[in-house]
């Protein structure tokens, strides 16, 4: 099908340093590259000189440069896109129906994944932002923002300028935050009724930002995915002290005086990450910091798990995982064919004796899932995820409402969900994901997902007539399971997860990595 493309009759856009020229397709509006702030190296960010005239922005802007080379792989499951890096990298992209500032749209805000350290707002082929905008009539924004040793290395030892180096990165979203609050209605959008939501390193990201003052009253929902960790987390443990060693051995690596610190925001940037990779790994071996991380500081006040502001508190809350996040591993069996003893013997290989006890709440909390799947079932985010879930109810003052996703994929007979796996179905994207479409699954699952979402963007409810999915309270963990046949269930996965901690092997992030599911 033809699709309306219009350029030349879009009207500019007025915004607080300069006009900019969008596009149109279908029923969208579509803005990319928006340049929300400015910044040194790390150095805070600072409002975007105004221009003169209308700025076209029509393209992506520069994505944040990574430290290691983008090496594709996993496009099945997770498709990618590749994009030019540079410093300059404080832009974001709006897509809207309406460019009419009285309208007052609820505003969606994603917030990529990649850690601290990696990624992009067009990272993912299911971040594109036109279907969630044009099915669920928001306003919908992805932001770019300084990662890695850019955005998140404690050079403040070094130069008062360099005060709050450690959380550059974030300070870039509050920075974002405060232009979409002051811009977004001349796109159609509320800026009082802004939804942060972000997954993985997204999701952590947002969990900081509840814990940052200066963001206070710049959003007002939020949804994490897969991405809640405590200090304690093998994903993101938090390391002690701050950047003296490991900014004083880059510096003597890169032959530089120690009081000649303003040499270092000119290095290049790939000498700058050769000399971090060279020295960070034996500092990071004794537990002490070296960047990659937020910084705990007057700025960020720490993780929601440890530490919780009277703002975070007042924050209706959507928290998700899915049900084997680090299930990329290539499956060794097909669940379809194998054996109920080759399943049993492969089972107690992993959990030994307790294996036909975990098998037995396995199926209590999973009934139809296959008892192979305990090997992917994830732990690592599911666990804190209700922490927090848990945490944020018994303050009484915003409602906490949690998922799971849980469908198997028409993939390696039935693989279970990964990993960024439901970020399709939330974007209303699943057409952009091969992998995603479920036959006879996804189309449902889809419209279950995104409308929970939208609902939730409108109201802070995610419940519909069609779908209904009550908050968590004391005592009642509510989990909304989206599978097959989607459903509510209470405080469903709690005796299962504490066996599986206590007999399952520790979670090893770099061994996961190294090796595939043994059978």
């Amino acid at each position: 099908m033809k699709r309306i493309f219009r350029y030349d009759d879009v009207p500019p856009v007025k915004t607080t340093a300069g006009l900019l020229q969008g596009y149109f397709v279908d029923n969208v509006y579509i803005f990319k590259g928006v340049p929300y702030a400015q910044a040194r190296r790390f150095q805070k960010p600072e409002p975007v000189t105004p221009w003169e005239g209308i700025k076209d922005v029509t393209s992506y802007g520069f994505v944040c440069p990574l430290m290691t080379q983008d090496t594709p792989t996993g496009e099945l499951l997770v498709p990618h896109r590749y994009w030019p890096q540079d410093e300059n990298c404080q832009n974001l992209n709006i897509w809207t129906r309406t460019l009419d500032s009285d309208v007052k749209k609820p505003v969606v805000v994603w917030i990529h994944g990649g850690g601290y350290f990696a990624g992009s707002s067009i990272e993912q082929e299911a971040y594109d932002g036109e279907n969630m905008a044009s099915n669920g009539d928001v306003v919908v924004v992805s932001v770019n923002h300084r990662l890695n040793i850019l955005g998140y290395l404690d050079v403040s030892p070094f130069g008062e300028k360099y005060k709050n180096s450690a959380n550059a990165g974030q300070a870039d979203l509050v920075a974002a935050m405060q232009w979409i609050h002051d811009n977004i209605s001349e796109f159609g959008g509320d800026p009082e009724n802004i939804t942060l939501f972000g997954q993985s390193g997204g999701g952590m990201k947002i969990g900081a930002l509840l814990q940052t003052p200066a963001a206070d009253g710049l959003f007002h929902k939020v949804l994490m995915m897969s991405g809640v960790a405590d200090d304690e987390s093998p994903i993101m443990p938090r390391p002690s002290g701050d950047g003296r060693a490991v900014v004083t051995a880059m510096m003597k690596e890169l032959d530089i005086p120690l009081d000649m610190a303003e040499q270092l925001e000119t290095i290049p940037y790939q000498d700058l990450v050769r000399a971090y990779s060279k020295v960070s790994p034996a500092i990071a071996m004794q537990g002490s910091y070296v960047g990659c991380y937020p910084l705990v500081n007057e700025f960020f006040l720490g993780d929601p798990l440890t530490c919780y502001t009277e703002h975070a508190k007042e924050i209706p809350m959507m928290v998700s995982t899915v049900f084997g996040e680090f299930a990329f591993a290539p499956l060794p069996y097909n669940k379809k064919e194998i054996t109920e003893q080759e399943t049993q013997d492969i089972l107690n290989r992993h959990f030994g004796e307790k294996s036909p006890q975990l098998v037995e709440l396995f199926l209590q909390s999973y009934p139809g899932k296959h008892p192979l799947d305990l090997l992917c079932l994830d732990r690592v985010f599911r666990i804190p995820s209700c922490k927090l879930a848990m945490k944020h109810t018994s303050f009484g003052k915003a409602p906490a409402y949690m998922y799971a996703f849980a469908p198997d994929f028409s993939y390696q007979n039935g693989k279970p969900a990964w990993h960024c796996s439901d970020i399709p179905f939330i974007f209303h994207n699943v057409e952009k994901v091969p992998s995603a479409n479920i036959a006879n699954v996804s189309e449902k699952l889809e419209q279950e997902m995104f409308h929970a979402f939208m609902n939730f963007a409108y109201t802070g409810n995610p419940s519909s007539p069609e779908l209904e999915w009550p908050a968590c309270k004391p005592g009642d963990a509510v989990t909304m399971v989206f599978e097959e046949h989607s459903s509510v269930r209470h405080n469903f996965d709690d005796a299962l997860l504490e066996l599986f901690e206590e007999i399952a092997p520790p979670f090893s992030l770099a061994a996961l990595f190294q090796q595939d599911i043994q059978h």
